[in-house]
């Protein structure tokens, strides 16, 4: 089925398969059905290569083939990636999203380094459960163990950036998180039966050099993707001198770790299911931790098919969901700088809190240095620097919740970690000053990525949900009404947002004609109008 021979299968440990039905994924490997890629992969037992759905070579026979959730089970089967088809080059999905939590946040940390130097009960520490649930939650939605998932990860990214980079072995080593060039060669060795520089194409059509101008990767996702609803969402919250969105093409930022600074750049690729990021960052070790971040703003791990199914029940939903298939959940950056944006938003309208925003940085962000931002200035104030500064200029109740929450983030560096349940992290946010269940709900959203954070009490919740005959609901009956929406309602929220919008926008065209047709029959018919009458309510999430 790939590029290496056939071989004896004697050996192979079928332990956890965790196999989805069988005669389904043949179905969909034999048409090769792209809307499979990422649900699920194909081992083959007289070649020990695990492919994708989409896989180019010749299908296997059905009696060879074992099929797998994840790619980590299938390499910890004792099955190594195709060099054709790319598994690391498939969306990062999988079925048991929305229904375990635990096995979600697990998977974060992994991808924030948490098994870097460190042992599963540290991890399951963190996350508040035993280290044998842990493992068990692993081996029963993902078919294989913490540290295969995070070596597989690991893997897999390297491999990734051998093939679409130019860059040197040792940095991808570095990159990829091994602790040493002895053990990168090794691992590739053993997985490939050849060294790593031998992965690496002749010619890189598509490859950034490194340097000044940094690296390009292709992110994949499963389609559709919903871009203009995502450039727009990011693009009508861009604070100057730290976010630019060029034509409703490109979305750009700075950004910080570890001191360090850098820019990115994020664009929807025209030849592939994936977006294109451009990043320039100084220190090669957090590379992953980038990418990392980017899938999380523009949410490239959902399962458009699986939420579509799910909220396409509702018939209020329903039309909402087929029209826009693809719409995503934007993510943020920084969980610090969302939750300092929210309470600058509390009760004003989008474009007065990024106006709020923009003051702040020009006063307390770090100016950009050395880097080429082209109308990038700034890095977002620090918690530190929020919690020294003397914040005039505003009311003092904001001024103090933002001192609040940038104390608190001092106190708690996993302030903004997804380690808890939705519930304890909600009741953490609360107990900080100035930060309300709309406000911890939003944070949830965007920051943790609970797919099942629903700020209920949001003002254009309210208003879409709002019935002629009914009048505007409460927030309770809005809780009520959201159960049918579970997992999903951080979704089921986006939709009814993007629903308001536009609703505003049509009753705002409406507005601006019966305004000029009033001012055409005033010179003759003069009428006295009250000061608010042609006010907009244009409140919205920040």
């Amino acid at each position: 089925m790939s590029e290496n021979g056939e071989i004896d299968d004697a050996g192979l440990e079928d332990t956890h398969p965790m196999e989805p039905d069988h005669e389904a994924c043949y179905r969909a490997l034999s048409t090769r059905d792209a809307r499979f890629d990422g649900r699920f992969f194909i081992a083959v037992r007289t070649t020990r290569i695990y492919c994708r759905p989409i896989c180019p070579a010749r299908t296997p026979k059905r009696e060879n083939v074992t099929f797998f959730t994840t790619a980590s089970a299938a390499q910890e089967a004792g099955y190594r990636p195709c060099l054709r088809c790319r598994p690391e080059s498939s969306p990062d999905l999988g079925a048991w999203r929305g229904t375990s939590n635990t096995v979600s946040r697990a998977l974060t940390l992994i991808g924030e380094g948490a098994l870097d130097g460190e042992a599963v009960d540290a991890l399951a520490e963190r996350l508040g459960v035993g280290e044998r649930q842990l493992r068990r939650l692993f081996r029963q939605h993902l078919g294989a163990s913490p540290i295969a998932v995070a070596q597989t990860r690991r893997v897999l990214f390297a491999k990734q950036l051998i093939i679409e980079t130019t860059m040197p072995m040792a940095e991808v080593a570095l990159a990829a998180g091994f602790n040493s060039i002895r053990r990168f060669n090794a691992t590739f060795q053993t997985l490939y039966q050849r060294p790593p520089r031998e992965l690496r194409r002749s010619q890189l059509a598509d490859a950034d050099q490194p340097g000044a101008e940094g690296i390009t990767l292709k992110l994949p996702y499963a389609p559709p993707y919903d871009w203009d609803a995502m450039i727009d969402f990011l693009g009508a919250r861009a604070i100057r001198g730290i976010e630019a969105v060029d034509g409703r093409r490109c979305y750009r930022r700075s950004i910080a770790l570890d001191r360090a600074q850098g820019v990115i750049r994020v664009e929807p690729d025209d030849r592939e299911l994936a977006l294109r990021v451009s990043i320039r960052f100084p220190q090669v070790s957090a590379l992953a931790g980038i990418v990392r971040r980017v899938r999380r703003i523009f949410d490239l791990s959902a399962d458009p098919l699986a939420i579509r199914d799910d909220l396409g029940r509702d018939p209020l939903l329903a039309p909402l969901v087929a029209e826009r298939p693809g719409l995503r959940v934007p993510g943020a950056w920084d969980g610090f700088e969302v939750a300092i944006r929210a309470i600058l938003g509390q009760q004003v309208t989008v474009v007065a809190a990024v106006n709020l925003a923009a003051k702040l940085v020009a006063e307390y962000g770090e100016p950009l240095r050395s880097v080429s931002g082209d109308g990038l200035t700034h890095i977002f104030p620090t918690p530190a620097r929020i919690a020294q500064a003397h914040l005039l200029g505003m009311p003092a109740a904001r001024a103090r919740a933002l001192s609040a929450v940038a104390a608190a983030a001092l106190a708690d560096p996993n302030l903004f970690s997804p380690s808890q349940t939705l519930e304890d992290a909600i009741a953490k946010l609360r107990s900080i000053r100035g930060i309300g269940e709309w406000t911890a709900q939003y944070i949830a959203m965007r920051v943790l990525r609970e797919p099942d954070a629903f700020p209920a009490a949001d003002i254009g919740l309210l208003r879409a949900l709002t019935r002629a005959e009914e009048g505007r609901p409460s927030t309770a009956e809005v809780v009520a009404r959201a159960e049918a929406w579970r997992p999903w309602r951080a979704y089921a929220a986006q939709h009814l947002w993007t629903m308001d919008a536009r609703t505003n926008r049509a009753n705002t065209r409406t507005n601006l004609k019966d305004n000029v047709d009033a001012h055409s029959r005033s010179a003759s018919d003069p009428v006295r109008r009250s000061p608010g009458e042609h006010d907009r309510n244009i409140t919205s999430h920040p």
